[in-house]
């Protein structure tokens, strides 16, 4: 067994730079006393440190290393050591150009920043695979190596010609012929039939941008080719230290707090042994409530869990403010251990941060950091993260544990390319992951645990699955959903799903037959108003507003629940349900606010009993998970608002953090936080 799985201890701690501070040894020797007193136990290193592990080609310096991990390992911590290639030394870009990126115009880049560089260059794999051997050599048996962190936030794409090559040997390897390529890109449109590999080049404002199969492609490209690169980096690291586990650290959009864009982590999180991500929530803005921010952080957070169907890490966050919002806001006191306790909640088993101590210089010298630049355990930051690693250690016996759900949302990378990509509709509101965390926040409302999954998932582990705005859906996604429901799943499906396949060509014949059948239904069209126009739909004598995208439907075997009460469709059926087998397909055809989604999944949730039993009267502003196992379960009680919450759970439980025991009937001052058990 690893080390990994024999640490008891949540993971507290962070991203540690020695390598920015071997001229100050005061300072690193006061790290460890300060580490110690701000009880973190784990630290990530060397993620930007390949100019000081190779100051010259060929020179290696790792005396460094040795010492900080020695001296963490006997403090009692532990390392996430890391690969450096997220940042390359100036040495390698000055004498292997080809190292460097080459944008969509055909500009190579020069040496700065960080990920500016290309995953296809030889060299570049060349120079990566010997310095990640010799520090998978030289650690592997270390003791107070934990875990590997290879690379750092893979983003972006390079348009070199070895990633053209390596783009067109992709391809082949797909469709094998010009014929099979050309019809899934439907080369007769303006003439853009290929004739030969070689005419093949990625998008680019310089050529062409609007073939959407080769968009699509590209873009699977990308994320295959970055997920080759990190193959390629853990070859060594796999051969020096097999039972060490691999992470990578994955993102999320900041304003919106939506799934990463520009890489499928379905896809790549078959390749990682944990998945983690960096979590930078903008708590205090000025455009949402506390609330609506924090589930949208738990919408995130259950979409990693999902993706590997065990818990997940926090790999970086901060215990105070960033650098990089347009507003970099301080967490108000009580939100450290509020926003900490909802990552533990969601599935993570640590919360580690960006960054342990400030940066003297450049970008990050002001990002939050557990040690700020006056070197003081006394200020409110310090203070706030050793009380979450007090925390932390109180309810360690919560790690490791998993959460139950019973419903699903899905979500699907490559049908937001291709729905962000269709030239048609409205620009400005497809705005399909927003939609998604929309029907998430009915359930996190009502306590009830959520799996953000993929399409590759198996449906029959959930008796509810909500499958919004699939506008890319193969036919074998189509055949999973009426197996799904036949067997007794209740599936919930929206407007703009169903138009295309998974070559983004449109379905010919209108719908697909197979989801007529299931739906019961024939969709005729689809009516897209302006953002201010609005209609509406009355179900059950109680009238909605409707907006964006209105789907006009013909039941066949449904039956309709909600009608339209205006425009020229106005009495037909907006929402129906068709029941299909031993299930439920429901279609909602128009977009709807909050308010009808929750009345809508009232009666879902009231059929199949989904609604959590130890709540007798919850609270939208207090969230309540569940993490536990057959033998005890841990419920997190946490009051995102900035007034006293109130609710009623069945009996008295008890309070890890003061084991006391608490409720019926529990308060909750604000930023609130209660871990109670069984």
């Amino acid at each position: 067994m690893n080390r990994y799985n024999l640490e008891k201890r949540f993971l507290h701690g962070g991203d540690y730079n020695p390598d920015q501070w071997l001229q100050y040894p005061d300072i690193l020797k006061e790290d460890i006393e300060l580490m110690k007193l701000a009880n973190t136990n784990t630290f990530s290193l060397g993620i930007f440190a390949w100019s000081t592990l190779e100051p010259e080609e060929g020179i290696f310096n790792f005396q460094w290393l040795d010492n900080i991990m020695d001296s963490i390992y006997q403090m009692g911590g532990n390392v996430i050591l890391a690969t450096p290639s997220g940042a390359r030394p100036s040495w390698m870009a000055e004498k292997y150009e080809e190292v460097l990126r080459t944008n969509e115009k055909n500009e190579k880049s020069i040496f700065g920043g960080r990920h500016n560089h290309c995953f296809t260059s030889p060299k570049y794999r060349e120079k990566v695979a010997i310095i990640n051997e010799k520090l998978a050599e030289r650690y592997a048996n270390h003791p107070a190596l934990l875990m590997w962190h290879v690379s750092n936030e893979y983003s972006g794409e390079c348009h070199c010609d070895y990633c053209k090559n390596a783009f067109r040997e992709w391809l082949i390897n797909k469709y094998q012929s010009l014929e099979k390529l050309n019809h899934a890109w439907w080369g007769p449109f303006w003439s853009h039939s290929i004739t030969s590999w070689k005419q093949i080049n990625p998008p680019s404002p310089l050529g062409e941008t609007a073939v959407h199969g080769l968009n699509l492609d590209w873009r699977r490209f990308v994320t295959d080719q970055t997920i080759d690169f990190y193959k390629h980096e853990i070859k060594a690291i796999r051969k020096y230290s097999p039972n060490v586990p691999i992470t990578t650290n994955f993102m999320s959009d900041t304003y919106d707090l939506i799934p990463f864009q520009s890489l499928n982590y379905a896809e790549f999180s078959k390749h990682v042994d944990i998945v983690s991500w960096d979590c930078y929530p903008a708590w205090h803005n000025d455009w949402e409530s506390t609330a609506d921010l924090a589930s949208k952080v738990g919408f995130i957070n259950d979409q990693f869990r999902s993706l590997k169907q065990q818990p997940f890490l926090i790999m970086e966050s901060t215990p105070s403010a960033v650098n990089w919002h347009d507003v970099n806001k301080s967490k108000r006191p009580g939100m450290h251990l509020l926003s900490s306790m909802q990552l533990i909640a969601h599935g993570s088993d640590s919360n580690l941060y960006f960054q342990w101590r400030k940066s003297r210089g450049s970008s990050e010298k002001f990002h939050g950091a557990v040690v700020d630049h006056d070197r003081s355990s006394e200020n409110r930051v310090f203070k706030d993260v050793q009380l979450v690693g007090a925390v932390l250690e109180k309810i360690k016996a919560v790690k490791g544990t998993d959460k139950k759900s019973r419903v699903a949302i899905l979500y699907d990378w490559e049908n937001n390319w291709a729905l962000n990509d269709a030239q048609g509709f409205s620009q400005k509101t497809k705005r399909y992951p927003q939609t998604l965390q929309e029907h998430y926040r009915v359930f996190w409302d009502l306590d009830i645990s959520v799996d953000v999954i993929t399409i590759d998932e198996k449906l029959d582990n959930y008796d509810l699955v909500i499958a919004p705005m699939l506008y890319l859906i193969s036919e074998t996604t189509i055949n999973k959903f009426v197996k799904y429901v036949k067997r007794g799943g209740y599936l919930v499906s929206t407007y703009l799903t169903g138009l295309v396949d998974e070559t983004d060509l449109a379905y010919l014949g209108g719908w697909p037959s197979q989801l007529v059948e299931l739906f019961g239904i024939e969709l005729q069209e689809t009516d897209i108003y302006y953002p201010k126009q609005i209609n509406g739909i009355e179900e059950n004598n109680r009238s909605y507003q409707t907006k964006d995208y209105l789907s006009i439907v013909n039941p066949l075997n449904a039956k309709t629940l909600a009608k339209y009460t205006d425009d020229f469709y106005r009495g037909k059926s907006a929402v129906t349900v068709n029941n299909f087998g031993k299930g439920k397909a429901y279609f909602v055809g128009a977009r709807t606010n909050y308010d009808y989604l929750f009345d809508f999944y009232q009666s879902i949730i009231g059929e199949l009993d989904l609604a959590p039993k130890f709540i007798k009267v919850g609270n939208k502003n207090v969230s309540i998970q569940t993490r536990g196992d057959s033998k005890q379960r841990h419920y997190f009680i946490l009051n995102f608002s900035e007034q006293k919450q109130a609710i009623k759970i069945d009996e008295k439980k008890k309070n890890l953090l003061t084991d006391k025991f608490v409720g019926p009937e529990i308060d909750l001052p604000p930023y609130g936080v209660m871990i109670l058990s069984d």
